[in-house]
């Protein structure tokens, strides 16, 4: 895998984040026969050209789960690296035999990175997220005589010295208490212990990670065809478009003839007209 990781050291995401994606959304996505024929290659033949191919395939899917974690605030890049390379370890373990996509495969790896990193650098966080609380967080342990939990005479002691409520001491020392629990299993779990994770317990076929990444493809490129046959249209078709459909506030036949002065009818053939244009270019 040393090729491969070269490959998607070179493409790292670094501080341009922007440039990265738009990288890495040029490479084609294999078919599931080329797909097929490269694992192969890579299982039975350890051909690094063939890993390196699948991993680059892949790299925009590693984006688009890397995005679904944007609300815990951290690095877009730092978690697309991360995904990189739980993508790298999936590539190396995949079997072809199996009969299942690389995508679906690798899914578990690539979000097992991700929720490492997440929880490395966002739970100590998270724990403590007003004034009161973080100067508990750093305070109460060495505030607290024992290891278990205080009596109503130590918290109001603690409450006293800190400058805040009992019921904020009492809710630090519950979050302090707690453990994380994973939704998935580590990776390195066998058979047999990964069933106790919760993530066996659920399941939604709705939600295929190659037919999310599809869709959201898809939905890209009609946008982006669509504004380039906007662009494509003369200033008056445009306009006309653009206060008939995507205003917030539509304007009537009646108020763009008032405004072009013209009638109705002649604005109602502007449009049409306008509209066959961009079918035609978005089919194109």
């Amino acid at each position: 895998m040393g090729t491969s990781l070269q490959v998607v050291e070179q493409l790292s995401p670094g501080r341009n984040v922007d440039a990265y994606v738009q990288s890495v959304s040029t490479i084609p996505i294999l078919t599931a026969e080329e797909e097929k024929e490269l694992a192969e290659r890579l299982h039975y033949q350890n051909d690094l050209e063939a890993a390196r191919q699948l991993v680059m395939s892949h790299l925009r899917f590693v984006v688009h789960i890397a995005r679904s974690y944007s609300g815990y605030g951290l690095p877009l890049g730092d978690l697309i690296q991360e995904g990189n390379v739980g993508l790298m370890k999936a590539v190396k373990r995949f079997d072809p035999t199996m009969g299942v996509r690389l995508v679906s495969f690798a899914v578990h790896w690539i979000k097992a990175e991700m929720h490492e990193f997440i929880l490395r650098n966002w739970r100590i966080v998270k724990i403590a997220t007003t004034k009161a609380q973080r100067k508990l967080f750093f305070n109460l342990r060495s505030q607290k005589k024992g290891l278990g939990w205080m009596s109503n005479d130590e918290v109001e002691a603690v409450a006293l010295d800190l400058g805040v409520d009992a019921k904020t001491v009492r809710q630090m020392e519950g979050r302090l208490a707690s453990t994380d629990t994973a939704f998935d299993a580590p990776v390195d779990s066998d058979e047999d212990s990964a069933w106790q994770a919760p993530a066996a317990y659920l399941e939604d076929h709705s939600a295929d990670p190659a037919s999310q990444l599809e869709a959201a493809d898809w939905e890209e490129s009609s946008q982006r065809a669509l504004m380039a046959a906007m662009e494509a249209l003369d200033e008056r078709s445009r306009d006309i478009l653009m206060q008939r459909w995507l205003n917030e506030e539509k304007a009537t036949l009646h108020d763009l003839a008032a405004q072009y002065g013209v009638s109705a009818e002649r604005i109602r053939q502007l449009e049409k007209n306008a509209m066959n244009k961009i079918k035609a270019a978005m089919v194109a």
